[in-house]
């Protein structure tokens, strides 16, 4: 088994139930919500400090949340991202970390992102306007696809320039993930 070790902030104990499952012996700090108190920040403040925290919420609009909140209260902290698809649950539920399977929780803590709030923007608003991610129809469905590709998630436009920014994706990262996008077409030229 893959040892973490860091501590994984996730939603509640169906999620710690889950890591546990698929890790082993992990430890984790549970936000029960995204109404995150003080005493919680606390914790992951006194977490980071100590052995480094990931971030890993559910892929819904919550769950950005929890990640926005947690980001503004301790800068440095690293995040792992669950594709939407793999938090389905298979019955009845909403969408989340405890219904990911071993293998998609194992690939979304091999790829980390600390954001770096004073990185230099290498990719524009116009790179995004040209590569059909922002501003037109269809572009949605782009930004789901890159996010995944690029193991960053699924963003809005504003959130995906920054965290192509803050995460410091290079213009070769976001090129080769947009030609997946594009089915091999080589649309940036």
């Amino acid at each position: 088994m893959t040892t973490i070790k860091q501590i994984v902030v996730v939603e509640g104990r169906d999620d710690t139930k889950r890591l546990k499952e698929t890790f082993g012996d992990i430890d984790t700090i549970e936000t029960r919500g995204s109404a995150i108190d003080d005493t919680t920040l606390a914790r992951i403040r006194q977490a980071q400090a100590k052995r480094g925290v990931i971030v890993l919420t559910d892929p819904d609009f919550p769950g950005e949340k929890i990640r926005k909140t947690i980001s503004r209260a301790v800068p440095g902290v690293t995040h792992a991202f669950l594709p939407r698809a793999e938090g389905v649950p298979a019955h009845k539920g909403s969408l989340g970390i405890e219904h990911a399977t071993p293998a998609a929780l194992r690939a979304a803590l091999q790829h980390l992102f600390t954001e770096v709030p004073d990185a230099p923007q290498v990719i524009s608003q116009q790179d995004l306007l040209a590569a059909h991610l922002i501003g037109g129809a269809g572009s949605r469905q782009r930004r789901e696809q890159l996010g995944e590709l690029l193991h960053i998630g699924y963003t809005n436009g504003k959130q995906l320039l920054r965290r192509l920014t803050e995460f410091r994706i290079s213009r070769a990262a976001f090129f080769a993930a947009l030609d997946q996008v594009n089915g091999g077409r080589d649309d940036h030229a």
